[in-house]
């Protein structure tokens, strides 16, 4: 714009200069004409005064453009210098480091976050060559990329050593743009420098932290894997137990005196009772192993609900507890891995009456939209402390380890519930208040989709 202006302001001069010289040939004709007055006529003498007032007229003009000419090459020209100054004070107050060099790398002009980062006056910098203040082993690499940027715009951001006058040396990322003259050549750059010690610093602690996260799946693949092992290894002995238990009190005519088959009924019972932690173990190793998948198929929920709490109803009367269920569904059918949601809900029914000692345990199911269902399962328990229900569903964990040692059990009841309702890409909250009771409810799809167990 303003090499445009420059050019129009230079046409209008030599218009001005072209009209002036005109002028003054007239007015050399017109005192020739004086001089020769005697043999001139009267008529031609009157010719050359109006040749004269038009070309004074057009020089009026042309000196009223020139007038406005300039005021705008003024106006352009506070404008440039106030640009000019923004530019040095966005320059000067950058945080980063900013260098203008000659095209072998001495310093022409710098800001003051420049010096700062190179422990220099800001005055004693100026002239100096920028490799004085890089790391000898990465000078090379300088030199190479001053030279490539005399055939680029711009150098991408690339990593340097700094040496600082007189401390210690830091880690930083160099930019480097061209300035051409009008012919192409190359005549400063343009550098930035910016300190990233921080950053760094921020990528080794990172790194470090992939590094810890990698082991710990590591150790938690390796804890998986020998979990499985382990339980696999106990439960064949266990079956075996509880078959040899069960083939002793079913013997017809009873061959057992009355203190023997109640030794053998407590080791059935407790056989049971320790293969079902054992298989609690084995799902939750295939789970965290990622080896566990739904087996998807059609089915009726309700009769599904129905036999589950029939099957709960002997260990709510042993404790004198209420069992209720119901049911508000239009359409009864679903389709899921009936074994794995049955085994939610027994878990979850186990757990309210197991915690509630008084009252009653409540199992409703209704549909929330045509497309998604609850199930939700409310006891008049001891509820949970507001503490712990953000750990509720961790593995190995309950909500109160006196609690635990009370009524047993090993902590993954809830996790591997928890881990099943996200297989079938549903979820669980839990609603409770300590000494009042809790509400779980599970919330599932009611078509779960073949691929998107995860």
């Amino acid at each position: 714009m303003d090499k445009a202006r420059n050019e129009q302001f230079e046409r209008k001069i030599d218009i001005f200069g072209q009209k002036l010289g005109l002028v003054k040939n007239i007015s050399t004709k017109l005192e020739n004409q004086q001089a020769v007055q005697s043999a001139q006529k009267p008529e031609k003498t009157l010719e050359v005064i109006e040749e004269l007032q038009c070309a004074l007229e057009e020089l009026f003009v042309a000196e009223e453009e020139i007038k406005a000419q300039n005021e705008e090459l003024a106006i352009a020209h506070d404008q440039i210098a106030a640009e000019r100054q923004r530019y040095q004070e966005l320059f000067e107050f950058a945080p980063d480091g900013y260098l203008v060099t000659d095209p072998s790398g001495i310093v022409r002009e710098h800001n003051q976050a420049a010096a700062s980062l190179l422990n220099m006056p800001k005055s004693a910098l100026v002239g100096k060559p920028l490799a004085n203040y890089i790391a000898l082993k990465d000078r090379h690499a300088l030199r190479y990329q001053l030279n490539r940027v005399q055939e680029l715009e711009r150098l991408p951001e690339w990593e340097i050593n700094i040496c600082p006058r007189q401390s210690q040396p830091f880690a930083a990322a160099i930019t480097i743009a061209t300035v051409r003259d009008r012919q192409g050549k190359v005549t400063d750059l343009r550098c930035m420098i910016r300190d990233i010690t921080a950053r760094k610093q921020a990528e080794e602690k990172l790194q470090k932290i992939q590094v810890q996260n990698l082991q710990l799946q590591e150790s938690a693949k390796l804890k998986s894997h020998f979990l499985a092992i382990m339980s696999h290894e106990l439960r064949s002995p266990m079956n075996a137990i509880i078959g040899f238990s069960q083939i002793l009190l079913r013997q017809a005519p009873p061959n057992l005196a009355s203190n023997q088959a109640n030794m053998v009924e407590r080791i059935f019972s407790n056989g049971k009772h320790l293969l079902k932690l054992i298989d609690e173990i084995l799902d939750f190793a295939r789970i965290e192993a990622g080896r566990m998948e739904l087996k998807l198929a059609e089915f009726n929920l309700v009769q599904l609900v129905k036999e589950t709490v029939e099957e709960s109803r002997s260990l709510a009367e042993q404790k004198n507890l209420v069992l209720e269920v119901e049911l508000n569904l239009t359409n009864p059918n679903i389709v899921n891995d009936s074994d794995r949601l049955r085994q939610v809900l027994i878990n979850l029914i186990s757990n309210a009456i197991k915690f509630t000692g008084e009252g009653k345990v409540a199992v409703t199911v209704e549909e929330l939209w045509s497309d998604r269902l609850a199930i939700a399962v409310k006891d008049t328990g001891i509820g949970i402390a507001e503490a712990d229900i953000e750990h509720i569903f961790d593995e190995f964990r309950q909500a109160n380890q006196t609690i635990t040692r009370q009524h047993g059990g090993t902590g993954l009841g809830l996790a591997i519930c928890d881990r099943l309702v996200r297989l079938m890409q549903g979820k669980i909250d839990v609603e409770s208040k300590l000494g009042e009771g809790s509400t779980f409810t599970i919330e599932i799809p009611r078509r779960v989709e073949v691929g998107n167990n995860n």
